[in-house]
């Protein structure tokens, strides 16, 4: 995670039905780092959890950051301390903002939400709007009072389509995707049933066309290697043999790694670790092809070792 910044909640609002908005700025009033469309933070919770939130607020404010939490009531406890737990005032940890889902360069967009999926596209929207490029947005959701930042859409007219599922039912993906090869680039943040609903309808568009967000991990179809491997630290100096059901992130962090990790599931990206030799075998729902093929880095909460030894940054 790096060097952390210390911040203080300015602000807590509802925003829909089960999401609150939470502001952050430095306690001092300092600068806080820049960010791109699609960043999210890691917090570290006053009750010492990591979760990893998008921002959404704007990227021109230097002074604040803000995230949208969805309480999950079969979650972890992370959304339930923020929902009920935290108040002004309180000071949290925060990673630097990084990016996995980063805007592409495009003439077009269209971007997709589902539910709490609408936080990451948020400041790509503003972007495209700032910029004047076409764009649409279609906003899916259980129900209208449940759909937050509808406010702020409103007045972007009917380049956003809002569609709460109680009245209208799922998003129509096939009336709104455009031709494969386009110069339209896909965005999407999601729920699994929308996320894997679009990769059915686009399998044959051009690498690169569309970009997706997870919440949870997709499904992993390949076999894991199921023999004890090498991993070396190298900054730490330590050579550790990970079992077959044990993760590369337990393993290095028994023997002083101290990588932080938050989702512990490969889609968040807050275990990052550099690859210095070998080669991973990668488990996690973020890399795109190109960056799995270039082997330079691993998330070890997921992904383990493709060859008998691994060198890692750590």
């Amino acid at each position: 995670m790096g060097d952390l910044i210390d911040l203080v909640v300015t602000e807590k609002s509802a925003v829909a039905h089960g999401v609150t908005a939470v502001t952050l700025r430095h306690p001092e009033g300092r600068r806080l780092p820049d960010w791109s469309p699609g960043a999210h933070l890691d917090l570290v919770l006053p009750n010492g959890m990591v979760r990893q939130y998008s921002l959404c607020g704007d990227r021109w404010d230097s002074g604040s950051y803000r995230v949208g939490v969805l309480r999950e009531p079969s979650g972890r406890g992370g959304s339930a301390f923020v929902h009920d737990r935290l108040r002004c005032g309180d000071r949290i940890a925060a990673s630097a903002p990084r990016n996995n889902f980063r805007l592409a360069p495009s003439p077009g967009y269209l971007f997709l939400a589902g539910g709490i999926g609408i936080t990451p596209l948020l400041p790509m929207i503003h972007q495209a709007a700032l910029v004047g490029v076409d764009w649409h947005l279609l906003y899916g959701g259980k129900s209208l009072g449940s759909m937050a930042f509808r406010d702020e859409l409103a007045g972007h007219g009917d380049r956003a389509t809002v569609v709460p599922q109680d009245e209208l039912g799922l998003l129509d993906l096939p009336a709104h995707l455009p031709p494969p090869g386009s110069d339209t680039r896909i965005h999407c943040c999601g729920p699994t049933p929308l996320l894997e609903a679009l990769e059915r309808l686009t399998a044959g568009y051009p690498a690169g066309q569309v970009r997706t967000e997870r919440f949870v991990p997709a499904a992993e179809t390949s076999a894991a290697r199921d023999e004890p491997f090498e991993v070396e630290l190298r900054r730490t100096g330590v050579t550790v043999v990970v079992q077959p059901r044990q993760s590369v992130l337990d393993a290095i962090n028994a023997v002083g790694a101290n990588v932080l990790s938050s989702c512990r599931q490969g889609t968040c990206g807050t275990c990052e670790t550099a690859v210095i030799e070998g080669r991973p075998e990668h488990r996690d729902s973020i890399l795109d092809d190109s960056e799995r093929a270039a082997a330079d880095c691993l998330f070890p909460c997921v992904s383990r070792s493709g060859s008998g030894r691994l060198v890692l940054d750590a």
